[in-house]
C-alpha cells in the first residue's frame, strides 16, 4: 500500500471502525453499479477487438506495469499485435491522446510513457476507456487485442479477460474505502480469469482462493542503465563498497529498496509519494555518490539527473501457464463471438 496511505488501513482500529458506515455505503453503490451493468441497464461498450484488463482491487502499487509489458511480449510471441490503453494518471491530457515514446510524463502520465518505451506498441490515454480504445484502433487499425492498464473497475469497457495482480500487503485490513484500502471486496477476485500473486500469500489467503488459478510472479533485474547514456550499463558489483542512494516514487518503494539491498548494496532509501513529480531539487543531494531510480521515476528525471544517476529496470517473471491461460481465453472468445 502507498506510503501516503493512512495507518488505520493496515489494522481494524477504532478509526477504521468509525468509517465502516461509509464503507458500507461505498459497497452498496459499487454493487448496485455492477448489477446495473450485468442487467444491461448500464451498457458496457464493446470494441472490435478483444480486451484484456490488468488491474487490482486495492489502492496502491502491485506491479501492474511490468505485468502489462510481460503480456505484450507474450501476445506478440503468439502472433498478435497488441495496443495499450491507460488512464494516464499524473498527466494533464483532456480527451484522448496517443503517447509517443519520447512523450512528456507530465503530459501523458509516467506509466503510459514508460509503457510506450518498454513495450514498443501503440499506447493511448484518457479517462473514458471506451473512447480511448476507439481512438487507439482508429490510429492503429493493425492492433488486434487491447490491454487495459489498471481498468478492473471500469465496467463501461467490455472485457474478454480479467487479470488481477495481488500483493497481499496492499489488501491491508481487508475493508473497503474509506475504512480500508479496497476498491472492491476480496470476493471480487473469485470472478477474474487469473490471479498473479506478487509475493508470498499467507496460508489464509491461499486457502481463500482454493482452486482459483493463482500464478506467482516476481520482479527481476540484473543491470543498471546510466540516465546520461542508456548504452552505459553495469552490474551490481560496480556499486559494492560504495554508498548508493535509492530514489523511488512508487506505490511500494520499500520493495525496491529491499531488492537493491538483497543484491549486496549499501542502500540509503529516499521514498517519495507514488507518481511524484520530480524536480531537480529532489536529486540535489550527496554529490559524487551514485543514485539509483526505478524505471517509472527515471522517465521523469532523465533530463535533469546529475552525473552518476542510474535506472534499475525490472521485468515480471511469471510462472508457466499464465500466458497460455490468457491466450486460450482470447482464442475461445474469438471463436464464440
Amino acid at each position: 500500500m502507498p506510503r501516503s496511505a493512512p495507518a488505520f488501513w493496515r489494522t481494524r482500529s477504532f478509526v477504521a471502525l468509525t468509517l465502516l458506515p461509509l464503507s458500507a455505503l461505498f459497497v452498496l453503490l459499487s454493487a448496485l453499479r455492477r448489477l446495473l451493468f450485468r442487467a444491461g441497464v448500464l451498457k458496457a461498450v464493446r470494441v472490435p477487438v478483444p480486451v484484456v484488463v490488468v488491474g487490482n482491487i486495492a489502492v496502491g502499487g502491485s506491479g501492474k506495469t511490468p505485468v502489462v509489458e510481460w503480456l505484450v511480449r507474450n501476445l506478440r510471441e503468439a502472433g498478435l499485435r497488441p495496443g495499450i490503453i491507460s488512464r494516464g494518471y499524473g498527466g494533464n491530457i483532456e480527451g484522448e491522446a496517443l503517447v509517443p515514446q519520447d512523450g512528456d510524463p507530465a503530459t501523458f502520465g509516467d506509466e503510459p510513457v514508460l509503457l510506450a518505451r518498454l513495450a514498443g506498441c501503440p499506447v493511448a490515454v484518457g479517462a473514458d476507456r471506451p473512447a480511448v480504445a476507439r481512438a487507439l484502433l482508429q490510429a492503429h487499425p493493425e492492433c488486434d487485442v487491447i490491454i487495459s492498464d489498471d481498468g478492473l473497475q471500469h465496467y463501461r469497457l467490455h472485457r474478454d479477460v480479467e487479470v488481477a495482480v495481488v500483493d497481499e500487503r496492499t489488501l491491508g485490513n481487508r475493508w473497503l474505502l474509506p475504512a480500508g484500502p479496497l476498491r472492491e471486496p476480496v470476493g471480487r477476485l473469485d470472478e477474474v480469469d487469473l490471479i498473479l500473486a506478487h509475493g508470498e500469500f499467507s496460508d489464509a489467503l491461499a486457502h481463500r482462493f482454493g482452486r482459483r488459478p493463482v500464478f506467482p510472479m516476481a520482479l527481476e533485474g540484473t543491470e543498471f542503465f546510466s540516465l546520461r547514456d542508456s548504452r552505459e550499463r553495469c552490474g551490481a558489483e560496480a556499486f559494492r563498497g560504495r554508498r548508493v542512494h535509492a530514489v523511488a516514487g512508487i506505490g511500494r518503494p520499500e520493495r525496491f529498496f529491499s531488492q537493491l539491498a538483497a543484491m549486496g548494496l549499501d542502500v540509503v532509501a529516499h521514498p517519495f509519494p507514488d507518481h511524484h513529480r520530480f524536480a531537480p531539487v529532489d536529486l540535489d543531494f550527496a554529490p559524487g555518490e551514485p543514485k539509483i531510480l526505478t524505471s517509472k521515476d527515471a522517465v521523469k528525471c532523465a533530463s535533469f539527473a546529475p552525473p552518476d544517476t542510474w535506472e534499475f529496470p525490472v521485468r515480471a517473471r511469471i510462472a508457466a501457464g499464465a500466458a497460455e491461460r490468457i491466450l486460450e481465453k482470447l482464442t475461445h472468445g474469438r471463436q464464440t463471438a
